[in-house]
């Protein structure tokens, strides 16, 4: 009997790893302002130093997420159409994923300790950030496969 095979889209892989990436970056953008790591603070003219360390580290931490979350999001979804991830490895990678989500939303809930515009202002930059760094992940990794 010929063995069958499923293959999706390209496109339809790389918009799912972009959205799972930019969803992660997201996520750790929120969780990051919680505990400190504001970026934010690169548009605040009150501090004195050129640019404040937790701003740097949110920047890389965004940018950092966003790439992997894409790029393994790309491969996990390129090796489940050919069948090639375990039911059970399935189950707890969306586990993980819907855990981090939800814990973003609690933060999310909370009242933000940064100011209004400068929140919008972070939340848009980590936004184009992940996105673009989620496509570069997922782009890659889809060129390897």
């Amino acid at each position: 009997m010929a063995e069958t095979t499923t293959y999706f889209p390209r496109r339809l892989i790389l918009a799912g790893a972009m959205i799972s990436g930019v969803l992660l970056a997201l996520a750790v953008h929120m969780l990051g302002a919680r505990y400190g790591l504001d970026l934010g603070g690169l548009w605040r003219s009150d501090l004195r130093q050129s640019m404040p360390v937790g701003a740097a580290v949110a920047w890389w931490l965004i940018a950092t997420v966003g790439f992997v979350g894409g790029y393994f999001t790309a491969t996990l979804m390129h090796s489940a159409v050919s069948g090639q991830i375990p039911q059970r490895m399935r189950q707890f990678l969306i586990g993980v994923g819907v855990l981090v989500l939800a814990g973003a939303g609690q933060v999310a809930s909370a009242p933000s300790p940064i100011p209004t515009i400068s929140g919008m202002l972070a939340g848009l930059a980590a936004l184009c950030l992940g996105a673009v760094m989620a496509f570069c992940g997922a782009h890659f990794a889809l060129r390897k496969a």
